[in-house]
């Protein structure tokens, strides 16, 4: 662009240089006029010369604007270009921003991911013992309820048992009561006091009945719930349930000799109440034990009006 515009400048210089020596020639006389040579061709070719320079002149002058219209023209154009340029630099640089951003929250997603897969392998490991730590509770509660129930069973034999070495030791004053004990007869109520309900109990439960009506004989003890026989003979005993109505439980209570099931009074009602009695004679020989026992899953009620009852009464000596 600079050899453009000086190129001109020199066309210009040039011109100007032959005017300058042109009006030279016009002020100092030729020495053609003064021999009398040729003075026309010299006055024509004077008035040539400048008509030439003024020509070469405007075509200078418009090559020169139309030189700077084409200046100004690239020169915008290099502007915009910078600017563009420097736009550009600008969008680069915010794109490499947003690339190592971009790779940051990428590197930390991945840590994330770890993480989770971590946290997620460590909850699998900690439920896995739970259910195996679940199981092992549930056949441990099981197993207890298994010795539970087998306790259970075996204190009353041993209540029974120890009941019958009781009577064992006081056989020889039980043979000689045996000619005096003629009448022997009992009737108790569940509860001493109040109002309440007993039970349910997953496995059966030995029933002591507290207020006594009668006992006729002392063979009923009501801190035990156990009748002895005094003596040997025929003997009839009865049971009264009372409960309240329950989808799920029943009232029931069974009559037990010596730990044998012998009879039960069952009775079951979704709402309500129900009552349910039972009863049998048996054979009892001296310090045989007789007592009731609720059965597994069920209830039994009784209040002041005494509605759950369990009685007893010699027959006959045999």
């Amino acid at each position: 662009m600079e050899r453009t515009m000086c190129f001109p400048l020199l066309l210009l210089i040039c011109s100007l240089s032959t005017a300058q020596l042109q009006s030279d020639n016009d002020i100092v006389p030729h020495p053609a006029e003064s021999q009398g040579g040729e003075p026309t061709n010299v006055s024509e070719h004077q008035q040539t010369c400048p008509q030439d320079i003024h020509a070469v002149l405007r075509e200078m002058s418009a090559s020169l604007a139309e030189q700077r219209v084409e200046t100004r023209h690239l020169q915008r154009e290099n502007e915009a270009q910078t600017a563009k340029l420097k736009e550009l630099d600008l969008q680069k640089t915010e794109l490499e921003k947003q690339k190592t951003e971009l790779e940051k929250q990428k590197t930390e997603g991945e840590l994330q991911k770890t993480e989770l897969e971590k946290q997620k392998t460590e909850l699998e490991k900690q439920k896995t013992e739970g259910e195996l730590q679940k199981t092992e509770l549930e056949k441990q509660k099981t197993e207890l309820e298994r010795v539970k129930q087998e306790l259970q069973v075996q204190a009353a034999e041993l209540i029974a048992v120890r009941a019958r070495s009781n009577v064992t030791d006081n056989q020889v004053e039980a043979l000689r009561r045996d000619a005096e004990v003629k009448r022997v007869a009992f009737s108790a109520s569940l509860l001493a006091s109040g109002s309440g309900t007993i039970g349910p109990f997953n496995t059966q439960t030995n029933l002591v009945f507290r207020f006594v009506f009668s006992n006729i004989g002392n063979a009923y003890n009501p801190n035990t719930g156990f009748f002895i026989a005094p003596v040997r003979g025929a003997y009839h005993f009865e049971v009264y349930v009372y409960g309240h109505g329950h989808p799920s439980h029943a009232s029931a209570a069974a009559l037990f000799k010596n730990g044998e099931h012998v009879c039960i009074a069952y009775e079951h009602q979704t709402s309500g109440a129900g009552t349910s009695a039972n009863g049998a004679t048996l054979l009892l020989e001296v310090g045989d034990v007789v007592f009731l026992r609720l059965w597994q899953n069920t209830r039994i009620y009784d209040d002041e009006n005494h509605p759950s009852t369990f009685s007893g009464h010699l027959l006959f000596t045999m």
